[in-house]
């Protein structure tokens, strides 16, 4: 194999099964495989991640070597003859797979990732019923971090996609790895809690995870006791507002095409469940881009610290705050849409119904699980749904969402804020970036007069 470095001008010409083949230099093994329509299983492989090799699942043959080479780490080279699937390599792969159940828990039916779990999927493909080897587990105990993530490490494969995400995707190191062979675990630094370190809990640990070892705190038992509760008396309300973004998330949930569930569903659906208003988020975030926009224009006026610094989170304060506490006068000192949101039913909307406040429990409802997440908070009646624990709801109550009619919102859409367009905007999308103009800001290099920190990459932004 030749190790200079590729160039995607020149083409090689392999075969694959029999198939000649044809891709750039620097195209691996799994990538050559799906141009000729021939699938090769793996589990720690991601797209949006760096090659890894963990798992060994997607072994293949290389002409007629004894040795096995990993097709997601690999790359093709002239005139190579590649098996991908023969006996050998079948027995292997089915073993491999068999090891890691050992030391997996056997709870697919109860598992927050039931039918969307790869592992699942890779046993149902090899036929695996129950593994050959003795089980082997730690019995750890999930944990709640900060009504958003749940870890349960009994269930991690250790495939390391999500301490990539952290620590090289997103440059936040909250997780880690520790020791070595059978001991290896991916865990936080020191063992300690997510909340007790630096994590900004953006969801990307759990957008990659292919099993159920970290994912969204799912808080839908505790809004079915709001909306129950709701229906049995005329004394409390529950009032969400729709992303204009999760539509598009819950299209995905479902498998359906773009297009078929719309907001205008989505609000039907909603009433059906027992919400009693449901209102646009655009509103709530016409009046945060207002608030914003007067707070810099002050600072402007008044020799404030610029540039000011807004975020999509309190994710981008804790960033701010663990990697920067020299520039925590640049953050915005305004309230977020979500939080304006569950203010104004907490007193507009609960004087309007005359109720008690207490009794009026706000559901925002997004497709970004970075939302869930409220610095410093524990009011049970102010609630986010990410798109998946929503879908649960919708199945759960048998609602077959992508035959309801639309329906309108319950108010109509403020009129957008007035911005003064002289103001010098900045959107950063992911956090590796945003150290990029954090470092400018020190250095006095950043001539942007409002920075805004998107969490999430900017080729996964929803």
């Amino acid at each position: 194999m030749s190790h200079h470095k590729p160039d995607p001008n020149i083409n090689v010409n392999l075969t694959i099964d029999g198939q000649p083949v044809t891709v750039p230099e620097g195209t691996r093994i799994l990538e050559a495989a799906k141009k000729a329509n021939i699938h090769i299983p793996t589990l720690c492989d991601h797209p949006d991640l760096c090659k890894r090799a963990v798992c060994r699942v997607c072994v293949v043959e290389c002409d007629g070597r004894g040795k096995l080479a990993a097709a997601c780490a690999n790359d093709v080279w002239e005139g190579v003859n590649i098996v991908t699937n023969n006996q050998r390599l079948l027995a292997i792969r089915k073993t491999i797979v068999e090891l890691i159940l050992a030391n997996h828990p056997q709870e697919c039916l109860t598992c927050i990732r039931n039918t969307k779990c790869e592992l699942q999927s890779l046993a149902e493909s090899f036929g695996i019923r129950a593994s050959v080897f003795s089980r082997s587990t730690d019995n750890k105990p999930p944990v709640i971090e900060s009504e958003v993530l749940v870890r349960d490490m009994e269930k991690c494969v250790k495939c390391g996609r999500c301490v990539e995400a952290c620590q090289e995707v997103q440059t936040i190191r909250a997780i880690n790895s520790s020791c070595r062979s059978h001991k290896y675990e991916i865990c936080t630094p020191y063992k300690q809690s997510l909340s007790e370190g630096p994590c900004v809990f953006c969801g990307q640990c759990a957008a990659v995870c292919p099993v159920g070892a970290i994912y969204e705190h799912d808080q839908t038992a505790d809004v079915w006791a709001s909306l129950n509760d709701s229906g049995r008396s005329d004394h409390s309300r529950v009032v969400g507002q729709v992303s204009p973004r999760l539509a598009d998330a819950l299209n995905e949930e479902f498998g359906f095409a773009e297009g078929t569930i719309t907001t205008g569903k989505i609000v039907t659906v909603l009433k059906q469940l027992g919400f009693d208003q449901v209102f646009d988020a655009k509103i709530a975030v016409a009046q945060a881009e207002q608030a914003q926009n007067d707070e810099v224009q002050a600072r402007i006026k008044n020799n404030g610290k610029l540039p000011m610094i807004t975020g999509c989170s309190a994710g981008v304060v804790n960033f701010v705050k663990y990697f920067y506490p020299d520039l925590t006068a640049h953050l915005y000192t305004g309230k977020r849409p979500r939080q304006i949101f569950a203010d104004s039913i907490k007193t507009e909307y609960s004087k309007t119904v005359g109720i008690d406040p207490a009794k009026v429990t706000s559901v925002s409802l997004t497709p970004c699980l970075a939302a869930k997440y409220q610095q410093g908070t524990s009011d049970k009646t102010d609630m986010a749904l990410t798109a998946g624990e929503l879908a649960r709801m919708i199945k759960l109550a048998g609602i077959q969402i992508s035959a309801l009619p639309e329906s309108p919102f319950s108010a109509s859409v403020a009129a957008p804020s007035n911005q003064n367009s002289s103001v010098k905007k900045a959107t950063i999308h992911g956090f590796a970036d945003a150290r990029k103009v954090m470092e400018a800001i020190r250095k006095g290099e950043c001539d942007a007069q409002w920075v805004e920190i998107v969490s999430c990459p900017a080729d996964k932004k929803n």
